[in-house]
């Protein structure tokens, strides 16, 4: 069994249609994606906690206990993701606060990214390029292919 460290919540299923930003628009959201994200770390280092107690506990008497401390921190945590993607907005990372928003680049959809911490959306990548792949926004051509 992985060890707390690896602890990640299962991926959310996409019920809602994917929805474009603008940097503009993405920017705008931040305010509410910031407080949000802020939280779903916190839960996240919470949980984290709670399973490692849980498994080194040789206490049976506190399992119970434990065990609904920290089935009631996933079911917030799972809340806290679904008001994100409700926005529109994707969770990549639960421990940095990763975000990508769907936008778009020379008429093809790419990835506005942000992380907690920033200040707006200052970079953007390739759907299929990763944390590792962002470019600076200036770089952004939100207009149609030229």
């Amino acid at each position: 069994m992985p060890g707390p460290s690896s602890f990640t919540p299962r991926p959310i299923n996409r019920s809602i249609p994917r929805k474009r930003f603008t940097a503009h628009q993405a920017n705008q959201t931040l305010p509410l994606v910031q407080r949000i994200v802020s939280d779903i770390v916190a839960m996240h280092e919470n949980a984290l906690n709670l399973q490692e107690k849980l498994e080194s506990s040789r206490d049976t008497k506190f399992a119970p206990a434990a065990q609904s401390r920290l089935d009631a921190a996933m079911d917030r945590l799972k809340d806290l993701v679904d008001e994100l993607s409700g926005i529109g907005c994707e969770l990549k990372d639960y421990q940095t606060g990763l975000i990508d928003f769907v936008g778009r680049h020379q008429g093809r959809d790419v990835y506005l990214c942000w992380k907690l911490g920033e200040e707006k959306i200052g970079y953007w990548h390739e759907l299929n390029a990763g944390f590792a792949g962002r470019k600076p926004i200036s770089t952004l051509q939100e207009g149609e292919k030229v």
